[in-house]
């Protein structure tokens, strides 16, 4: 049921102009009117318009991109059936000295004169064995390569092979040769590291609060968050970091985060292909623990170098001073359009940022959101958050309609979520019963509160028609964003 919301301005009355042009002034009022009463009108969350991924759709590509991919293709086919995509290191000769070599050669002599006087011709037959090792012996091709689940064979024609071929040349803005060797370098990678089979093994549950995925943002990209703050314990950080064999398993276990992450996408064209990152760096530890920069940078590499455009955005909150002289020693090791996919948020902007690009719903409650673990009263589907904005000095009033149940023993039960970003405003909630006869319910007393409060959730249960109106009066000096929702539910008295 959607809600009446009422704005109210106050005026001074003690002081009487005249106006010069009665009529001019009238104009004035009455466009100013109008445009309070629409910024105080109910409204869906807008997202960020700069936020949209780029098409995997075959028909959207430009020319030289299509030019491109079939290059790519191509090469890959080639290298496939010539069984060329994993090439052979030749072992390295060992570096002898020449004095070393005469006398090893000496020495072989003198042991096959004592041992073989005479020297026998080898047999025709063992000639013939030994000219014919390796003639007939065939190389098995193996044309069920594949990534991520796609097999990457093009004569296949796997329908999510250009999605993961076009990452590749993405990374290398569109280079052949480039994207082709990166590719080759990955799987490589991955076959070395047996990343294929990464998400059977048990690497503990002692980092889930360091890094885990949660929800999805507004086009559907599942949204994954790196914690920080975990490893301002000094006990949970050794535990990480003390050791390069530690550090080699925490590596370890945020590919296969990644990896989970992966199996959450659709690669096919058209499909949701990329992840969200949110990195809160609140009560991280600064750039002076060097083990923990060592590990960051490791991370960042292999992750840029063997996941590209796995993330659509990745999202700092909570960022403080010191990382940006840490993103000074970082951005080295990256590529211009992975720092393109960057977001920076202070503490005072994380609610702020967070919606442009994910819902309110699906947003953690300890960052401002409305999402709260096994929550049985509201789920993602129950209601749309709508939006007001209060200019300075301004009160509105949201009011969520109750009514009487066709049994006196039913009562209506009334939910409601909501936050100011910012806040800085006076608040209270009451219950105003249809009875003229009837009082007035306080539900929560007025009082002012701060820009550091979270959102609020409140229920109130009633067996008689009425409201709750919701009072929110701005008393800063900066326009002010409301996001609520809220639901009706019946139980018995």
């Amino acid at each position: 049921m959607t809600a009446e919301v009422k704005a109210q301005e106050t005026q001074n009355a003690e002081e009487v102009v005249v106006p010069e042009d009665p009529r001019k002034v009238s104009e004035e009022k009455s466009i100013e009117d109008v445009k309070t009463k629409e910024e105080s009108k109910p409204k869906t969350v807008e997202k960020s318009s700069s936020y949209k991924e780029e098409s995997n759709l075959l028909s959207d590509l430009k020319e030289f991109e299509k030019k491109a991919l079939n290059e790519l293709k191509t090469k890959l086919e080639q290298a496939i059936l010539e069984n060329k995509l994993f090439e052979k290191e030749e072992p390295k000769k060992k570096e002898i000295s020449r004095e070393y070599i005469v006398e090893e050669k000496k020495e072989e002599k003198e042991a096959a004169e004592t041992e073989n006087p005479v020297k026998e011709e080898a047999k025709p037959e063992e000639k013939e064995k030994k000219t014919d090792v390796g003639v007939e012996e065939k190389v098995e091709i193996d044309t069920q390569i594949s990534l991520w689940g796609v097999p990457l064979l093009p004569s296949k024609g796997a329908e999510g092979i250009d999605v993961v071929l076009l990452k590749f040349l993405r990374a290398r803005e569109f280079k052949v040769n480039d994207a082709f060797e990166m590719l080759k370098k990955t799987l490589k990678w991955r076959k070395e590291s047996n990343i294929d089979s990464i998400l059977d093994e048990d690497l503990g549950s002692d980092l889930s609060s360091a890094a885990y995925m949660n929800g999805v943002d507004r086009e559907g990209h599942p949204v994954c968050y790196n914690v920080f703050g975990v490893f301002e314990s000094e006990e949970i950080y050794q535990k990480t970091f003390g050791t390069e064999e530690k550090r080699s398993h925490f590596l370890r276990w945020r590919c296969q985060l990644m990896e989970k992450g992966i199996q959450k996408l659709n690669l096919k064209p058209g499909g949701v292909s990329s992840l969200l990152q949110i990195n809160d760096l609140k009560n991280s530890p600064g750039p002076s623990k060097k083990e923990l920069r060592i590990a960051t940078k490791q991370a960042l590499v292999i992750l840029q170098d063997n996941y590209p455009e796995m993330v659509a955005k990745s999202i700092f909150i909570n960022v403080p001073f010191w990382y940006y002289a840490l993103n000074t020693l970082v951005s080295a090791f990256l590529t211009q359009r992975t720092k393109n996919n960057f977001v920076i948020a202070r503490p005072a902007k994380v609610i702020e940022t967070l919606i442009n690009y994910i819902p309110i719903e699906e947003i953690p409650v300890h960052y401002g959101g409305f999402k709260r673990e096994n929550d049985f009263e509201f789920s993602y589907q129950d209601g749309t958050v709508s939006e007001l904005t209060i200019k300075p000095g301004l009160t509105t009033t949201i009011e969520i309609p109750a009514f009487e149940g066709l049994i006196k023993l039913l009562m209506n039960t009334m939910l409601w979520h909501l936050t100011v970003l910012g806040w800085e405003v006076s608040y209270k909630e009451e219950f105003v019963p249809t009875d003229e006869g009837s009082y007035t319910i306080i539900v929560q007393k007025g009082k002012k509160i701060s820009s550091q409060e979270g959102p609020i959730r409140n229920t109130f249960s009633n067996n008689e028609p009425g409201k709750v109106v919701l009072t929110i009066e701005n008393i800063s000096n900066k326009k002010k964003r409301v996001l609520y929702r809220h639901k009706i539910k019946k139980g018995k008295f």
